[in-house]
C-alpha cells in the first residue's frame, strides 16, 4: 500500500456538498492501493453537520487527523450548528472577509495544518500529499511541504480560484495577489485535478506555463453504495412531484422557477394542481417569502436539511428532479456536486442553466428538459411538457453508459492511476 496526505478542511461531519469529492476519493482509494490519512479541522461552527457522513468515514477505516486554527468559524463552535444568515447578509460578510483576508478566511487553520502536516510527514514515510481546495489558503501548504520534503504534490480544484463566481477583489492589489499565489501553488504542483474541461482550459489561459498533461480531469459524481442501501418511500398521490437537493446563495435562486410556476398556476390552474414541489436543504427565509408572496404554500413542501442518506431517499421518491446555476462570472467552469448525484438517481432533470460544463453533460446525460436559468416563460413551458408527458407515463429516460462513467469508485480509480504515475517519474 502507498500512503497519501489528503488536506481537506471540508470533511464529515462537516456536511452540505463540499464534502463529499474527498469522502469518496478517500472511501475509494483503498481499493486502489492507497492508505489515506486525512488532516482536517476540528470543532468549529458550521450550517450543518451530517453523522451519515462521518460513519461513512469510520466504517471505511480512514485515518483522520484534525487540527483547529484560530479562523472566524471556531468562534462560534458552541453555537452549531450556525443558522444560516439572510443571503444579503452573507454577501456582506464575504465581501468584508475577501478585503481583510487573502486567499481567504482560513488561513489561520491552514497554519496550523501545516505544521500538523510537517509533523505527520516526519513520523511516517508518505508517498504523495493531496490537497482540495477550495479553501485555496490550504494550497500555501502544499508550496511548503513541496519546498521542505520534495514530496509529489497533487492539488484538486472544486472550484475555479482567480475569478470564481464568489470572488470579490476591491482593489487591483488584491486580484494580483491571489494571482501571484496561484501562480506559486501551481508551478510547485505535479499534477493539478480539475472538474471540467472548461475549469481546465480556463487555467492554462491564465497560467502559459501550464501544459495539457499538467491538468487532469475528474468530474464530481454519485457513490452507487448510497443507493443500495436507501430506503425508497412509496408514492402517496398522483402528483408530479418535483425535488431540489441543497442550499440557495446568490446565483443559485429559486425565484425564477417559482415565478415560472406561478404564471403556470394562474394560466392553466387545472395543471398546476398536479405539482408537489419539495425543496430538501435550506430554503432562506427570503425564499419562504417568495412562495408566501405568490400564494404557491399549498404546492411547496420544505424539508429543511437531511442527512445525505435521507435526502437520497427524498431524491428517489420524486418524479423529476431540478436544478439551476445563475449567469455568475465565469459560470462556464462551474461543476455543481448536485447535478452529478441528480444523475445516480436516473430520474428526469429540469436544467436551468447558462452555456457551460454542466450544461453541456445534462445534454449528454440524455434525460434533461435544459432552459435558460432566468427565462422564467422558458420554465413555464418546460413544466408544462414535463407534466404531459408525466401524465402519458412517458418521461425520458437517460443514457446508462453515460451514468456509469460518474460511479464514484470509478473516479477514485482514475484518481490513483495519476497518483502512481507521479511515482515512476
Amino acid at each position: 500500500m502507498f500512503k497519501v496526505l489528503v488536506i481537506a478542511y471540508y470533511f464529515p461531519p462537516l456536511g452540505l456538498s463540499g464534502v463529499q469529492r474527498t469522502l469518496k476519493f478517500v472511501k475509494y482509494l483503498k481499493n486502489y492501493d492507497w492508505e489515506p490519512t486525512v488532516l482536517t479541522t476540528d470543532s468549529t461552527g458550521y450550517f450543518v453537520y451530517d453523522d451519515s457522513l462521518l460513519e461513512e468515514v469510520n466504517s471505511s477505516g480512514v485515518s483522520v487527523v484534525r487540527v483547529g486554527g484560530n479562523e472566524l468559524n471556531k468562534k462560534f463552535k458552541n453555537k452549531s450548528p450556525v443558522k444560516l444568515p439572510p443571503e444579503i447578509i452573507r454577501k456582506l460578510f464575504s465581501r468584508i472577509s475577501n478585503t481583510i483576508f487573502i486567499p481567504d478566511n482560513k488561513k489561520s487553520w491552514s497554519k496550523a495544518a501545516l505544521l500538523k502536516a510537517e509533523e505527520l510527514l516526519k513520523k511516517d514515510d508518505y508517498n504523495l500529499v493531496f490537497i482540495s481546495g477550495p479553501p485555496f489558503s490550504s494550497f500555501e501548504i502544499g508550496v511548503k511541504l513541496k519546498k521542505q520534503y520534495n514530496i509529489p504534490l497533487v492539488l484538486d480544484y472544486r472550484d475555479l480560484w482567480l475569478g470564481n463566481q464568489f470572488s470579490f477583489y476591491p482593489t487591483p492589489l488584491h486580484k494580483s495577489a491571489h494571482r501571484k499565489q496561484e501562480y506559486t501553488a501551481l508551478k510547485s504542483a505535479d499534477k493539478i485535478i480539475v472538474t471540467n474541461r472548461r475549469l481546465k482550459e480556463r487555467l492554462m489561459s491564465y497560467y502559459g506555463f501550464l501544459s495539457f498533461d499538467d491538468i487532469y480531469i475528474i468530474p464530481h459524481g454519485y457513490d452507487p453504495a448510497d443507493f443500495q442501501i436507501i430506503k425508497p418511500q412509496p408514492k402517496v398521490n398522483n402528483k408530479l412531484k418535483i425535488s431540489y437537493s441543497g442550499i440557495f446563495y446568490e446565483f443559485v435562486t429559486p425565484k425564477f422557477f417559482l415565478y415560472a410556476f406561478k404564471e403556470l398556476l394562474t394560466e392553466h390552474p387545472e395543471i398546476a394542481s398536479n405539482f408537489e414541489l419539495d425543496f430538501i436543504g435550506f430554503l432562506r427565509s427570503e425564499n419562504k417569502k417568495l412562495v408566501e408572496k405568490l400564494h404557491l404554500q399549498e404546492f411547496v413542501k420544505a424539508f429543511g436539511y437531511l442527512n445525505h442518506i435521507n435526502a437520497l431517499e427524498k431524491l428517489m421518491s420524486a418524479d423529476v428532479l431540478w436544478m439551476m446555476v445563475g449567469n455568475a462570472r465565469n459560470a462556464d467552469t462551474i461543476s455543481s456536486g448536485k447535478l452529478y448525484e441528480y444523475f445516480g438517481t436516473k430520474k428526469p432533470i429540469i436544467a436551468c442553466l447558462p452555456e457551460g460544463a454542466l450544461k453541456s453533460d445534462a445534454e449528454e446525460y440524455g434525460a434533461s428538459f435544459i432552459t435558460e436559468p432566468d427565462n422564467i416563460k422558458e420554465i413555464k413551458n418546460i413544466l408544462m411538457r414535463v407534466h404531459d408527458l408525466y401524465v402519458n407515463n412517458t418521461l425520458p429516460k437517460p443514457n446508462e453508459e453515460f451514468v456509469e462513467k460518474f460511479r464514484r469508485d470509478f473516479l477514485a480509480e482514475q484518481l490513483s492511476n495519476q497518483f502512481k504515475q507521479l511515482l515512476t517519474l
